[in-house]
């Protein structure tokens, strides 16, 4: 059995990035936004912005606006980053961590990499 994304303190982990053709800010306001929360998240799910807050799937663990947010989501955490790539490009980030084994950070990999695409394919539809 292969042991790729177990780690020592947080167990399962999986990661999913993508450099998009955007400003940090435009991807940050984008995520942070109902329709990008929609997208990633769920729709009609509210991001609490405060440590500690609820929502529907756990709670806010940390939120640092243009940044990046960390939040419970099941039983698992999940953090959503945004960074400055250089020439008006920014990383975005999709990291869980804390899964039961890895026939869920598989089923969560191909999770993220859906999301990630849809959210690049409605970010690039807006700026066309």
């Amino acid at each position: 059995m292969t042991t790729t994304g177990l780690t020592k303190d947080a167990g399962w982990e999986i990661g999913v990035s993508k450099t998009l053709p955007l400003p940090a800010a435009a991807v940050w306001d984008f995520i942070a936004s109902p329709e990008g929360v929609a997208l990633w998240l769920g729709e009609g799910i509210e991001l609490p912005t405060e440590k500690g807050e609820s929502y529907a799937f756990g709670e806010v663990r940390g939120y640092r606006p243009g940044d990046r947010v960390r939040l419970t989501y099941g039983t698992t955490t999940l953090q959503v980053a945004v960074s400055a790539a250089g020439d008006g490009k920014a990383v975005l980030r999709f990291h869980q961590e804390r899964m039961a084994d890895a026939e869920e950070r598989e089923r969560q990999r191909a999770h993220w990499k859906s999301v990630m695409a849809r959210v690049e394919a409605t970010l690039l539809e807006q700026e066309a």
